[in-house]
């Protein structure tokens, strides 16, 4: 479409305009690429839908080679996009994810959520939560049944994971879970949170000496969510009023967060750590920042030195065998 500087209504850099007349214009992440044999990771993957009704949908991955006698983790992974745009099927995202799946020799189930505005949140989490109570359905063998999920998943060993707004995401469900009829049919073992998207009113870290930056974060979180609690709302800021007990009902026993030294968002992950390891909550808690690097850097150069040792990092992680059920803590930076 046509746009004239004059008609915008909003423009939500990188992400959309929003023109005066209530067109949606998506400038990121509308791209797509099929699913099928990936030939440089040989994993194959393909697109499901979860709740027909809805549309809510995900696309799944494995590796092309596979035997029904060993069986592999889950990670349920969830894009980021500030809720707003990306899903699965755009390219940078299909290529991390088949390169994670090549490197950790899981499955991987990306959950294909509804989009802010046409769907406000809480939708998008909403979404996630019916696809875990879909993939914990296959233990009762009731309902719309996966073959890939059935056959060649260890449901011991689950894992959620998700960069941006998707870290976001994993946090909110594993609160959820604990206390809900799913956390007795579905045990998650550990949360992968990469670049996670939490915010504040109140500038922290590296926020506090980048002004521009910390205003257009601002824009995005209240466009995407416009109640009255702004960028303190607890969708998006955890630890209102430094609260922070909520974090010891994580339903997990190990979480890892990744930082990059030149996000904005850095010093929420580093808050979201030390929280963590003050709560009370019995897992392990590991953090890694990644020297040099900016926010999800992995997604849009995945064949860098950082990306590479990143993907790494994850795969090792979900990987680890079940830990006893203790507190330990982790730092580490990579350059």
């Amino acid at each position: 479409m046509e746009s004239n500087a004059s008609e915008v209504a909003l423009d939500l850099f990188p992400y959309l305009k929003v023109y005066k007349n209530g067109t949606l214009e998506r400038i990121a992440g509308v791209e797509v690429v099929p699913p099928g044999l990936d030939p440089e990771t040989n994993v194959l993957s393909k697109d499901i839908v979860i709740v027909p009704e809805t549309g809510v949908s995900a696309r799944i991955y494995r590796p092309n080679l596979i035997s029904e006698d060993r069986k592999l983790p889950l990670v349920v992974y969830f894009h980021g996009g500030a809720f707003c745009v990306a899903s699965p099927a755009f390219p940078p995202y299909h290529t991390s994810l088949n390169k994670l799946v090549a490197e950790a020799n899981i499955i991987a189930l990306s959950v294909d959520y509804r989009l802010v505005p046409e769907h406000p949140l809480p939708t998008a989490y909403e979404d996630s939560w019916v696809a875990l109570q879909w993939i914990a359905s296959h233990k009762n063998e009731d309902g719309n049944q996966e073959a890939w999920i059935k056959d060649y998943v260890g449901f011991e060993q689950v894992f959620l994971a998700g960069d941006s707004a998707g870290g976001n995401i994993a946090h909110h469900l594993a609160l959820r879970i604990k206390e809900s009829n799913l956390g007795q049919k579905l045990k998650i073992l550990g949360i992968g949170m990469i670049h996670p998207y939490f915010w504040g009113t109140s500038p922290i870290g590296p926020e506090l000496n980048d002004r521009s930056r910390k205003e257009l974060v601002d824009k995005w979180w209240l466009y995407v969510c416009p109640t009255d609690k702004g960028c303190d709302d607890p969708l998006i800021n955890p630890f209102v009023d430094g609260e922070s007990a909520d974090l010891a009902g994580l339903a997990c026993d190990r979480i890892l967060i990744i930082v990059a030294e030149k996000d904005i968002l850095k010093g929420r992950g580093w808050l979201y750590y030390d929280k963590l390891v003050k709560s009370g909550w019995k897992g392990k808690a590991e953090i890694m920042e990644t020297e040099g690097e900016d926010h999800v850097f992995h997604i849009f150069n995945p064949d860098c030195d950082n990306a590479n040792r990143l993907t790494k990092r994850l795969a090792s992680f979900f990987n680890q065998g079940k830990l006893p059920f203790q507190l330990k803590c982790q730092s580490e930076v990579l350059g």
